[in-house]
C-alpha cells in the first residue's frame, strides 16, 4: 500500500479540493495510514498528470479566485482495484520499541518504566481514537463515511460500514496488545527489582 493507495479510496467517496483532502484524510484514512500535508497535494498533483484524476478548478473566495477539486477518473478507479486486489506486501520489520526494551540493561529502571508509559499512552490514545471512530461509523455520523454512503446503493450500507468497523476494530486489537506489553514489561522491571 501506498500514498497513492490511501488518497485513491479517500477519493473514491466523492471530489475534494487538496485542502479538504488533507483535512478529510487526517480524520479518516489517516488513522490508519499516516501521511502530511507536504507529502498530500505533491501526490496528489502526480496523480492528476498521470490521470489518475481528473482536475477541476471551482470558486474559493470572493476575489474570483479558484482552487483545483480532484476526482478519481476512470483509470484512478482501475488503479484504486487493482491495489485493493493485490496483496499486502510486507515491510521489514523496524520496531524501536521492541529493540529499546531487548536493552532496557543499558537504561536505569526509571528510563525503561518512562519508555513503557509512553508507550501505554501512546496506544490509550490510539484506541480512544478507534473506539470514538467507531462510533461515528455505527451511527453514519462521519462526513467521509456519510459521502460514501450517499453514493452507494443502499444495499451496499451494512458492507460498506462494517468494513470500516473492522478496521478500526484491528487498530483497537493492535492497541490493547501493545498496552498489555508494555504492562507486562512493568511488572517485569518490579520482579527484577531496582537495576542501574
Amino acid at each position: 500500500m501506498t500514498l497513492r493507495s490511501a488518497l485513491l479510496a479517500l477519493l473514491s467517496a466523492g471530489p475534494l479540493t487538496g485542502y479538504d483532502a488533507s483535512q478529510r484524510f487526517g480524520a479518516s484514512v489517516g488513522f490508519v495510514w499516516s501521511a502530511s500535508d507536504s507529502q498530500i497535494y505533491p501526490e496528489l498533483r502526480k496523480m492528476q498528470a498521470e490521470e489518475l484524476l481528473v482536475g477541476e478548478e471551482v470558486p474559493w473566495g470572493s476575489k474570483g479566485a479558484t482552487k483545483t477539486e480532484y476526482a478519481l477518473s476512470d483509470k484512478g478507479w482501475e488503479a484504486l482495484k487493482k491495489a485493493w486486489i493485490a496483496p499486502i506486501v510486507y515491510g521489514p520489520n523496524r520496531d524501536p520499541a521492541r529493540l529499546k526494551s531487548a536493552y532496557f540493561e543499558i537504561a536505569s529502571n526509571a528510563d525503561a518504566r518512562r519508555h513503557l508509559r509512553a508507550h501505554i499512552a501512546h496506544f490509550e490514545k490510539m484506541k480512544i481514537q478507534s473506539e470514538s471512530m467507531i462510533e461515528e461509523l455505527e451511527a453514519k455520523t462521519h462526513p467521509t463515511l456519510a459521502r460514501r454512503l450517499a453514493g452507494a446503493p443502499d444495499e451496499e450500507h451494512v458492507r460498506i460500514v462494517a468494513f470500516k468497523v473492522l478496521a478500526y476494530e484491528g487498530q483497537i486489537a493492535h492497541a490493547q496488545a501493545e498496552i498489555g506489553w508494555a504492562e507486562k514489561g512493568l511488572k517485569l522491571l518490579d520482579v527484577l527489582g531496582s537495576g542501574s
